[in-house]
C-alpha cells in the first residue's frame, strides 16, 4: 500500500471517530430512567423528548428503538446532490456538506444491513447505492479533469468535501509528476 492510501485511509478513520462523537438531536420514543452507554451516561428522558447526544449513542438508542434522530433521511441528500451536479457544467462543482460522504457511508452500511436482517428491501439499497456511485462517478470525473489543469484546490476549497480536497492534491501532484515525466523538464 502506497504512503497515499495509507494515509488517505487514515484520514477516512479518523474523519469517521470525529463525525460519531458530534452530537446529534433526537427524539426519545421510549422514557428511560438512567441509562449508561459505554461511557457515556444518560440521565432520565422521557418520551418524546428532544436531546442532544454524540452520534454514536443517538445511534446505539435508534437501533434498540428508543430514540429516533431528528434528521431528514440521507436519500434526499444524495437524489438532491446528484440534480445538482448533472446541472453544473463539466467542470463546475456543486458544493457539498463536509460530513457527506461519512453520511452515505454509514447509511449504506445501515440499509445494507437492514436487508440482511429483512427489515429493508434489496431493491431499495440498491437503488440508493446506484445513485451515490452516479454521484461519486461525476464527481471524479470532474475533480481528475480539474487536477490535470492548472486549477489551484483553493478556488475549489468551499465545494469540496475533506476527503475531495485530499484526492484533489493526491491526483493533482500525481498529474504534475506524469506531465514531467512525459516532457522531460519542469510542469
Amino acid at each position: 500500500m502506497s504512503g497515499e492510501q495509507i494515509a488517505l485511509r487514515q484520514m477516512l478513520e479518523r474523519r469517521e471517530r470525529e463525525y460519531l462523537l458530534r452530537t446529534v438531536r433526537a427524539k426519545m420514543r421510549s422514557s428511560i430512567e438512567s441509562l449508561d452507554v459505554g461511557d457515556f451516561h444518560i440521565e432520565k428522558l422521557s418520551e418524546g423528548d428532544a436531546v442532544e447526544l454524540p452520534r454514536w449513542v443517538a445511534d446505539e438508542l435508534a437501533a434498540q428503538g428508543m430514540a429516533e434522530p431528528s434528521e431528514a433521511p440521507f436519500e434526499n441528500e444524495v437524489f438532491g446532490a446528484l440534480s445538482k451536479e448533472k446541472m453544473m457544467g463539466p467542470l463546475q462543482l456543486s458544493g457539498l456538506a463536509q460530513d457527506f460522504y461519512l453520511k452515505m457511508r454509514r447509511r449504506l452500511g445501515a440499509l445494507n444491513a437492514a436487508v440482511a436482517e429483512g427489515k429493508a428491501r434489496r431493491e431499495d439499497f440498491e437503488r440508493l447505492r446506484v445513485v451515490c456511485y452516479d454521484l461519486i462517478g461525476i464527481r471524479l470525473s470532474k475533480l481528475l479533469s480539474l487536477s490535470s489543469s492548472s486549477t489551484p484546490a483553493s478556488t475549489l476549497a468551499d465545494k469540496l468535501t475533506p476527503e475531495e480536497k485530499e484526492f484533489f492534491a493526491i491526483s493533482q501532484s500525481l498529474s504534475k509528476e506524469w506531465k514531467s515525466g512525459l516532457l522531460g523538464g519542469p510542469n
